[in-house]
């Protein structure tokens, strides 16, 4: 046993390995990407054989991670929260069948936004799959869940959602590991058919399982050391001071709260490691710690019943409250997002934790002009930048030209001084909002997306456009890599070609340049032929992107 520095990420990735993992299948989404990097980079994975490519979306991933449980080993597939979204169908499924080796999936959700679409919380998910779930209050707290997490999803018999937000994802903290364990040898399951056949004859069979499993998910969170009572210290105060409730004139509102209110705290999984740096000498209320869910009731009902009002931390949506508000039953106020006592939108933080409990923030001080967070931009040499100067030009000569872009650095043409692009709406959706636009009487309607996104979510859409024989334009803008999360390899590498054949792209229209300031003239030329075209028109723009390319040239330096 060590005690090693690690990031949230690299905490998971380790308690994995240690707990005798398999292999990870994940698709690069920040803030889960470095999880599966370390498994890749790590010595003791590479000799132990764990398996850790990339697989091309996150339905894959999981449904692959779902195949390596059936064969009793134990798996592990990490996504960003709206890469649960895209496995929703297996991941519903999933909690149907339940599963063999212990399995974990990773859902690393975004509060604030700082490189997604939306805040969406997937404890939200678990609840509608109705599965066990851990959310971490530090990096310690990741590692020892993960390690000991694979033994209880396989007593269970289910996966077991693990969420974390990008402050624990991103943050370093200490971690004291433990013992390797051997990865499990393959074992099959007597019932297994009865299982994995979601017929409905089965299905039926399988959700009542489901139901009546509840209890020993409840009764395990109940009794969960990751789920913490910490009632009042009694030399911390007492009901004339202390245990007033800090909540009068919350939100701009008059008071509302008796001076005698006995006001507890709920703090979910890292809000409570905030929670703890404003009361380093020990907290002033009673606290609930939740880690793990199901809620636990008994802990809640002990809450409410020595307490008037109840003050609910989490990061994300007010999933607690909302549930506390009519599962307590018992007339209790709750504040917390859905009251205007924290902000509804946005990452929770210490500060706004403080603001809650109506404790003194400090003045935030002036930032400089210089260090002030700008808005990020194409790399200097991208090739994204020559076919977005290419298009735009061509594109003054049609009024009413719209650009359908998708999720990837080229996403990033939004912004001055291209402005290159109408639309982003999520993984694959610009050739389905392209041939949607064409068909409504958009022309030219033009879509933009990125090799790995293609291959992610685009080849539906593109046979959909060929079986339609839709008039669009569709760029594959190809840098070789999955740029965005930072350069790891691309499921379509050297295939695009090949694939938009196979979907039915007519040859005569499927077209590959080189997108430098040399072939300017001709790009635009290409362009401007395949607007006119009257049918399903590819152009991949192919030059690989100019960061690996960096790191690849030093690297043949050393």
């Amino acid at each position: 046993m060590t005690k090693r520095l690690f990031l949230g990420d690299e905490a998971i990735a380790q308690a994995a390995i240690d707990a005798g993992l398999s292999g990870v299948y994940s698709y690069p989404g920040t803030p889960s990407t470095e999880i599966t990097e370390y498994i890749q980079s790590s010595k003791i994975a590479k000799e132990n054989e764990i398996r850790s490519k990339w697989c091309s979306n996150e339905k894959t991933a999981l449904e692959t991670a779902l195949g390596m449980s059936y064969a009793g080993k134990r798996t592990l597939s990490c996504m960003k929260h709206v890469g649960l979204n895209v496995a929703a169908d297996a991941f519903m499924n999933i909690a149907m069948s339940g599963i063999n080796g212990g399995m974990i999936i990773v859902t690393a959700d975004d509060p604030s936004m700082h490189s997604s679409q939306n805040e969406q919380d997937n404890r939200v998910y678990g609840n509608f799959a109705m599965l066990p779930m851990f959310e971490p209050s530090n990096q310690q707290e990741a590692y020892d869940m993960i390690y000991e997490g694979y033994d209880l999803s396989e007593k269970l018999g289910y996966p077991i959602l693990f969420r974390i937000t990008t402050r624990m994802a991103h943050s370093r903290a200490g971690v004291q590991t433990r013992e390797p364990k051997a990865q499990n040898p393959i074992h099959e399951e007597q019932d297994a058919q009865q299982k994995y056949i979601l017929l409905p004859v089965n299905a039926r069979k399988r959700f009542k399982i489901l139901i009546e499993k509840q209890k020993e998910f409840l009764d395990n969170s109940e009794n969960s050391k990751y789920n913490q009572y910490i009632p009042l210290n009694p030399l911390k105060g007492t009901l004339a001071d202390s245990q007033k409730s800090p909540l009068q004139g919350v939100g701009g509102k008059s008071p509302s709260v008796n001076s005698g209110v006995k006001l507890g705290i709920v703090a979910c999984g890292i809000a409570f490691n905030y929670l703890q740096e404003n009361f380093p000498d020990g907290f002033e209320n009673p606290v609930l710690k939740i880690s793990q869910y199901p809620l636990p009731k008994k802990q809640l009902l002990r809450l409410a019943a020595e307490c008037d009002e109840i003050l609910v931390l989490e990061d994300g949506y007010p999933v607690v409250e909302e549930q506390l508000k009519g599962y307590l039953g018992v007339g209790l106020t709750i504040h917390g997002r859905l009251d205007g006592t924290l902000q509804r939108d946005g990452e929770l933080t210490p500060d706004k934790i403080r603001k809650a409990l109506g404790l003194e923030v400090a003045t935030n001080y002036n930032v400089p002009e210089i260090v002030k967070v700008r808005p990020p931009a194409l790399c200097a040499g991208c090739g994204h930048r020559d076919v977005y100067e290419a298009l735009n030009e061509v594109l003054k000569e049609y009024e009413g030209a719209k650009v359908f872009s998708d999720i990837g650095c080229y996403t990033l043409g939004a912004l001055p001084p291209f402005r290159a692009i109408d639309s982003c709406i999520d993984m694959g959706a610009s050739i389905t909002m392209a041939r949607g636009a064409a068909e409504a009487g958009i022309f030219p309607a033009v879509a933009v997306i990125g090799d790995s996104t293609f291959t992610h979510s685009g080849m539906t859409g593109l046979l959909d456009c060929v079986n339609a024989n839709a008039n669009v334009l569709i760029i594959i803008s190809d840098n070789e890599t999955t740029g965005m999360t930072g350069g790891q390899e691309s499921a379509a590498t050297g295939r695009i070609h090949a694939i938009c054949q196979g979907i039915g792209v007519a040859p005569e229209h499927l077209h590959g340049i080189v997108p430098l300031k040399k072939n300017y003239e001709e790009m635009k030329k290409l362009i401007r032929e395949e607007i006119e075209y009257k049918g399903v028109s590819v152009i991949v723009p192919c030059r690989e992107c100019i960061q690996t390319y960096a790191r690849k040239a030093k690297s043949n330096k050393q």
